[in-house]
């Protein structure tokens, strides 16, 4: 039965050390094979990585806290617009859609743990805190790139946004 409301939202919980849901939602997404332990222990030594860079920043708009690094981060790599194929008259249109807020946050999740674990070699919190860090600064982050290709692809095609119905 498609698209049922589930009781996923209200079964929920906070994390324990920032009291995020939405923290808590990506240490889900981080999880493999139920391992949540494990998927917590990356996330905050992700989080007290990104801390410890804070400390030496000095610029008066940095956030103060590994949290605000982190929704600065899903923040910028939310994709506002995306493309989806659509059949029309025996021909396939990449038409452009707007992305509902949940959707938005599931992409940003996907595309920071897909780059996260693409690259080898380092620890994967050490990973972690790297995409996170230049995701919230807004530069070099692989995540950022998967968002303005989408974004230019929409652009691209947006002389079939008629199609968009």
């Amino acid at each position: 039965m498609a698209g049922r409301i589930t009781k996923s939202e209200e079964q929920l919980r906070p994390d324990p050390r920032y009291n995020s849901k939405v923290l808590s939602r990506f240490i889900n997404c981080i999880m493999l094979d139920g391992r949540k332990t494990a998927a917590e222990r990356v996330v905050y030594d992700a989080m007290d990585e990104i801390e410890k860079r804070l400390e030496g920043e000095e610029h008066p708009e940095a956030p103060k806290s590994g949290i605000e690094v982190f929704d600065r981060a899903i923040l910028n790599v939310k994709p506002r617009i995306e493309v989806r194929s659509k059949r029309v008259g025996g021909a396939n249109y990449q038409v452009p859609m707007q992305v509902n807020d949940r959707r938005q946050q599931s992409l940003a999740f996907r595309w920071i743990i897909e780059s996260c674990r693409k690259e080898r070699g380092r620890p994967m919190h050490m990973r972690l805190a790297d995409e996170l860090y230049a995701a919230a600064k807004g530069e070099g982050s692989k995540a950022l790139n998967i968002r303005e290709q989408t974004h230019r692809m929409a652009e691209a095609n947006k002389a079939f946004a008629h199609f968009a119905w």
